[in-house]
């Protein structure tokens, strides 16, 4: 356990854990039959259970009056006025500008970027369009039907996510891929799926020097050309996405293909951005903007919502009171929803990346725990698999399910057994099976005293394990986008309270460099010495299978 020590709202919070650790969440639910009503709520579209923690009205008074003492209310402001939060980088925070839709102007050093903001749409929808009308044409002559998308980390994540979730609004008649990894395997398992005579390449780099877009890029361009496009037919086959047009025009792409991105638009924030054109072309723009305005109805409810009536806030505080207060290192998110299947992985790197820090915004260690490990799948697949861990494993593993009441797919009684089962892991990690439980049941249905003793042990589930339930009624491009900003708003919230920079990823670039310097030695001739044991055995090694 690591309490918020700075904050003197926490000595509260101490208390209060030793109170509710001898305490089962059965007996909260026993002793208020009120319970559900008093701890759910609705935003956005989406419907939040967290009944199921070990909370009472006292932890969320708490709670909140610690959110007010690390002075969120004024860290909420500040984000959305564009003041430079980002203080490592001196960058403003603003994709939540991205998605905002009211006419008040919003201020970057000054200078309203609405109007930008708009003319930058205004452009996707144009690009959008003609490929969906088929006027936009390869160098053939023939219309895009294969759309790739060469891009890593916020340029891959969040676009793949939102467009999965969004699959029954996609746009028939096209093809839609991604190349993200710098393994040879990857984009040409791609390339041999394509069409070259159709197919539209969208390259997303910011500075158009990220290691594994650009040499993805470098052998699309290089497929184009071995299948006979020529050199000034290239412009016809890639989009860039970046703010480097020298190396863009060096490349090939025209300038007139070129969509900005800006510096206060984080790359795992970015699928709001200009990365978002792969969505739009896949699903349509008029459905980009219903993601863009659902994202925007979150931030909406964010900023003024009271703080114990705000619905990242109090996920934020949650994961707060799990990780520093009761000792719980990691979070589950659990879609049932096959379309949300890559909602997960897309978390991961928006929480790990965003608050994975361990100096705070005045330079010092810190000494309490930050950043929960996030982790997640799919449905009922997962009960089969590590769902045994959640139940009867020694870890304190809260859990987030998200399950909406309706099916883009009403296949016979296929997804209320969906919905049924998810519930059902909701309660049973609340509820369990008591040792009584399982020896009456057993000596019920005739099983040997002796038997009954022996297996009793084994079959005890302890419950009392925390878990939210959010549940929208569909997931449509609205939803879709108020879930993904509900989440960002709470690795947000828990950065505030952490005092970490939530927007900076210093400890990425350690990896690229050594990364480089590792390259020049596999590529030198002869054997390598320079570097640690390891590194110079695992690089001589490499070396032995390709010289």
């Amino acid at each position: 356990m690591t309490p918020l020590s700075h904050l003197s709202s926490s000595d509260k919070l101490v208390e209060l854990q030793k109170q509710l650790a001898g305490t089962h969440l059965r007996d909260l639910f026993d002793a208020d039959k009120q319970r559900f009503d008093k701890y759910t709520m609705e935003a956005a579209g989406l419907f939040l259970d967290y009944s199921k923690n070990l909370i009472n009205d006292d932890v969320l008074a708490s709670l909140t009056k610690m959110a007010e003492e690390a002075k969120l209310p004024e860290a909420i402001k500040a984000m959305f006025s564009g003041e430079k939060i980002n203080n490592t980088e001196g960058r403003a925070v603003l994709h939540t500008a991205l998605r905002y839709f009211g006419k008040d102007p919003v201020m970057v050093d000054g200078k309203d970027v609405m109007p930008m903001i708009r003319d930058t749409h205004k452009r996707m929808k144009e690009i959008t369009q003609q490929v969906h009308k088929g006027e936009w044409k390869g160098h053939t002559g023939k219309p895009v039907k294969h759309i790739v998308n060469i891009g890593i980390g916020g340029s891959y994540l969040g676009l793949k996510t939102a467009i999965n979730a969004l699959t029954p609004y996609h746009v028939k008649g096209l093809e839609h891929h991604y190349v993200a990894n710098i393994d040879p395997n990857e984009i040409s398992e791609v390339l041999r799926k394509i069409d070259p005579e159709t197919t539209l390449f969208i390259v997303a780099s910011k500075s158009f020097g990220t290691l594994e877009t650009l040499q993805n890029a470098q052998a699309a361009r290089k497929f184009m050309l071995d299948q006979g496009c020529a050199e000034a037919d290239i412009r016809k086959h890639f989009v860039a996405i970046s703010t480097n047009l020298k190396a863009i025009d060096e490349f090939g792409i025209a300038q007139e293909n070129t969509l900005p991105l800006w510096d206060w638009v984080g790359g795992r924030y970015s699928l709001w951005s200009t990365i978002g054109l792969m969505i739009s072309l896949v699903v349509g723009f008029d459905n980009f903007e219903r993601l863009l305005k659902g994202a925007g109805d979150m931030d909406n409810h964010f900023k003024t919502a009271p703080l114990d009536q705000n619905m990242p806030v109090l996920m934020g505080m949650l994961g707060i009171w799990y990780q520093n207060y009761f000792g719980a290192e990691s979070h589950a998110v659990i879609s049932y929803d096959y379309f949300l299947r890559d909602f997960p992985g897309h978390l991961q790197q928006m929480d790990m990346e965003s608050n994975g820090k361990r100096t705070t915004l005045d330079g010092k260690t810190v000494d309490y725990q930050t950043g929960a490990v996030i982790w997640g799948g799919t449905g009922t697949n997962d009960q089969h698999a590590y769902h045994q861990l959640l139940h009867q494993g020694t870890r304190l593993i809260p859990v987030d399910f998200v399950a909406p009441a309706t099916s883009h797919n009403p296949l016979g009684e296929q997804h209320p057994w969906l919905f049924a089962n998810a519930v059902a892991q909701s309660q049973a990690m609340m509820q369990g099976k008591t040792m009584e439980e399982i020896r009456d049941e057993m000596l019920a249905a005739g099983v040997a005293a002796e038997d009954v003793e022996r297996l009793t042990p084994h079959k005890v589930i302890p419950g009392n394990r925390p878990n939210n339930m959010i549940v929208p009624e569909k997931i449509t491009p609205e939803v879709a986008g108020a879930l993904i900003a509900l989440y960002e708003q709470k690795v947000f919230v828990q950065g505030v309270l952490w005092q970490v920079n939530s927007f900076d990823q210093w400890g990425v670039e350690l990896g690229k460099v050594l990364g480089n310097r590792v390259y020049d030695r596999i590529t030198e001739k002869g054997a390598t010495s320079d570097q640690d044991s390891s590194t110079n055995g695992l690089v001589n090694r490499f070396k032995q299978f390709n010289v």
